[in-house]
């Protein structure tokens, strides 16, 4: 067949990647050596050329996010589907675990009855965990505004966010929120992102271990 390019299942994923390095190239495109596995893995995962250039990373975020995993960090989501893509498994290796409070009964019975979204009660709940906690966020701005809230308050303060929110409501000005923060992140600028995208960057650290 015209065009098909005959790859063995087991080549695919480095043949992707192969490409998206040739393509980056074609570009002109130069992404930091520390931060090219998670941008990478963001580009193989969406097959979107625009977070080469919109993905924020802290000084030193990358070697501060594997410090945190490799000590037993725990991951809190704002999506079942991002807790669904992250490699538990791995993650366990380190001792650390992934929650999602999001659905939870009486995470969403307290959100109706005090009028604010799950995800900022989730976020709440997470805030009280007894460990290191990366916040992998790839769907709800207002988990961010949230945290933002409770560090402006000074009652808590993440030791790292991943915030990549999708959408169009208070996305933008979410992200921007965290850019001036002195806490380490990985924000993508602008509207894209999503839940797949807040694990593939998790499953990036953790396969750089």
């Amino acid at each position: 067949m015209k065009n098909i390019e005959y790859v063995l299942p087991n080549e695919i994923e480095k043949r992707s990647f192969e490409i998206i390095g040739q393509e980056l190239a074609e570009m002109g495109i130069v992404i930091p050596e520390e931060e090219a596995p998670i941008t990478k893995r963001v580009i193989h995962t969406s097959a979107d050329f625009d977070y080469a250039k919109t993905m924020c990373y802290s000084p030193g975020a990358i070697a501060i996010a594997k410090e945190l995993i490799t000590s037993g960090a725990d991951i809190v989501t704002d999506t079942n589907m991002a807790m669904s893509g992250i490699n538990k498994k791995r993650l366990a290796e380190y001792g650390g675990q992934v929650h999602c409070f999001m659905a939870d009964e009486d995470v969403a019975a307290e959100a109706k009855k005090r009028q604010v979204t799950r995800a900022t009660v989730s976020m709440e709940r997470a805030a009280l965990l007894k460990k290191p906690v990366i916040f992998a966020l790839g769907n709800a701005p207002t988990a961010l505004i949230s945290l933002y809230e409770m560090m402006e308050k000074k009652v808590f303060t993440p030791e790292f966010v991943i915030g990549v929110p999708v959408g169009f409501v208070n996305v933008v000005a979410a992200k921007e929120l965290f850019l001036d923060s002195d806490v380490p992140y990985i924000i993508n600028r602008g509207r894209k992102g999503g839940s797949n995208i807040a694990a593939a960057i998790v499953n990036a650290l953790l396969y750089s271990l």
